[in-house]
């Protein structure tokens, strides 16, 4: 019997080498959608009302509280009025991406609205405070210019009442934001971030798409030759910046790499639209293909803190052949269930298993899961390793407070220390299940207090006093 964690493997050392090998990759997920204002590249012209709407009510719930003596700027509590645009995916993308622009550049853009004089003068209602930042960060990125708009997009009262103050103190918030780039002594105000936020910004410039293969509703060859039909060719690598390529991961033979800027296009095409191909970032590919190396026909699997439900779709396509049962904990609200089982038949998902009780709730000796060889942990971590905070967001469904530590370049220590215990007890007790022969561990986190010395600690806890027999040959791996 196999009831312990000997070996701890570290894929992000491969995946870092292939990293190296797309660095030339210019950040392009949303450069149709949303233009730069940087050489070489369109002018940025705003972005549609709803946008500006849903970034100021993210802004507001992420936003960073001053202490009370320090407080000039007021924000009130209620949010501004959702538009029926708000489910769209475009719309929310550009709207998270604007609230944490707003969000990275808070203390700055609030020192604008102080020494150009628009607070405390104004009487717009505290209510539209984070509207005014948001809108004041686009306004600013765009060179202070009027925004272009097409005859047919929505406006909102709110929008147009904050753009209208923004152009009236146009001349005073450029004074001020050049002071503030002077006494910085910073090129623009991208230079004023602390250096980790920056060379997160770079890095999360340099990565490609990663999208993997539903092998239940498609074949890869057959993945491959619709690419073909719409103009997309098969390469060694990706480094073909202004052509359509794709190429197959080195790691995980199910996984397509393509260039970023080919976002826009690629999610209009039928395999996207028909769960064919699902973007996802490579890190949960590694830990589903981890599992599966170390399973045998009939062996179950437990899932916890999943996050994306498309992972738990990756890991039951996976395992399709293998008459395993993929069993899930932690969703604790049965009113997902439908939707949950409607997402897995549209993609062909057949063996999974929703349990509502929390990992650490349920008893290693539990009926259901006598047959589970191998345990998926992927804790709740500082995602500090995360180069893309956005796509990481909508994509795990991640809590947005994430985005706060992020636009700081890392998490407090305080807060630190609950995650590490949180991971500490889930290894913990994965390790009580004595049937389970292998837990598989992935964070997206570099600090080494979640990663190294947790499952340090966790094997010390294993070793003492433990009557079953040590782990052997069992693999860990860390996928950052």
């Amino acid at each position: 019997m196999v009831n312990s964690i000997s070996e701890l493997e570290f894929s992000n050392d491969r995946s870092n080498e292939e990293i190296s090998q797309v660095a030339l990759l210019q950040l392009s997920d949303d450069a149709a959608l949303r233009p730069r204002s940087s050489a070489g590249v369109a002018e940025r012209t705003g972005y549609p009302d709803p946008v500006y709407v849903m970034a100021a009510n993210i802004f507001q719930g992420i936003r960073v509280e001053k202490s009370p003596d320090k407080v000039i700027i007021k924000y009130g509590n209620e949010p501004l009025r959702a538009s029926a645009q708000s489910e769209d995916e475009t719309v929310r993308r550009l709207s998270y991406e604007l609230a944490f622009s707003a969000l990275k550049y808070q203390d700055i853009l609030e020192t604008i609205l102080i020494d150009s004089y628009v607070f405390p003068s104004t009487t717009i209602p505290d209510h539209l405070s984070s509207l005014i930042i948001v809108m004041l960060y686009d306004f600013q990125d765009r060179k202070f210019q009027t925004r272009v708009l097409s005859g047919n997009e929505e406006s909102i009262s709110e929008v147009q009442e904050v753009e209208d103050l923004l152009h009236s103190f146009k001349t005073k918030l450029a004074a001020a934001l050049a002071r503030c780039r002077i006494k910085h002594d910073a090129l623009s105000i991208y230079h004023i971030l602390p250096e980790t936020v920056r060379k997160q910004e770079l890095r999360a410039s340099t990565l490609p798409l990663y999208a993997w293969i539903n092998t239940c509703k498609i074949s890869p060859e057959e993945v491959y030759s619709n690419l073909k039909k719409k103009g997309y060719n098969k390469v060694k690598s990706v480094l073909h910046i202004d052509d359509k390529v794709f190429a197959v991961d080195q790691h995980c033979y199910d996984v397509l790499i393509f260039p970023s800027h080919l976002k826009k296009d690629l999610i209009s095409i039928d395999l996207f639209k028909d769960y064919k191909l699902i973007f996802q970032d490579k890190s949960r590919s590694l830990a589903v293909h981890s599992v599966k190396a170390l399973l045998n026909m009939n062996d179950d699997i437990l899932m916890v803190n999943t996050g994306s439900w498309y992972t738990v779709a990756h890991m039951s396509i996976l395992t399709n052949n293998n008459n395993s049962k993929i069993f899930v904990c932690g969703v604790q609200s049965q009113a997902k269930d439908p939707d949950l089982k409607n997402l897995f038949t549209k993609m062909g998902c057949k063996n999974i298993e929703i349990l509502h009780e929390t990992f650490v709730n349920i008893e290693s000796k539990d009926q259901r899961l006598q047959k589970v060889k191998v345990i998926l942990l992927l804790p709740r971590c500082s995602g500090v390793g995360v180069s893309n905070p956005v796509e990481f967001i909508l994509n795990e469904h991640e809590d947005t407070d994430l985005l706060k530590d992020l636009s700081k370049g890392g998490t407090s220590e305080d807060k630190l220390q609950v995650l590490v215990q949180q991971q500490y007890e889930q290894i913990t007790h994965a390790m009580k299940f004595t049937k389970a022969q292998a837990v598989v561990y992935c964070t997206c986190s570099i600090y080494p207090e979640e990663n190294e010395a947790v499952v340090k600690k966790a094997l010390e806890f294993q070793d003492r006093g433990v009557k079953v027999q040590p782990y052997s040959g069992t693999h860990l791996r860390l996928c950052l």
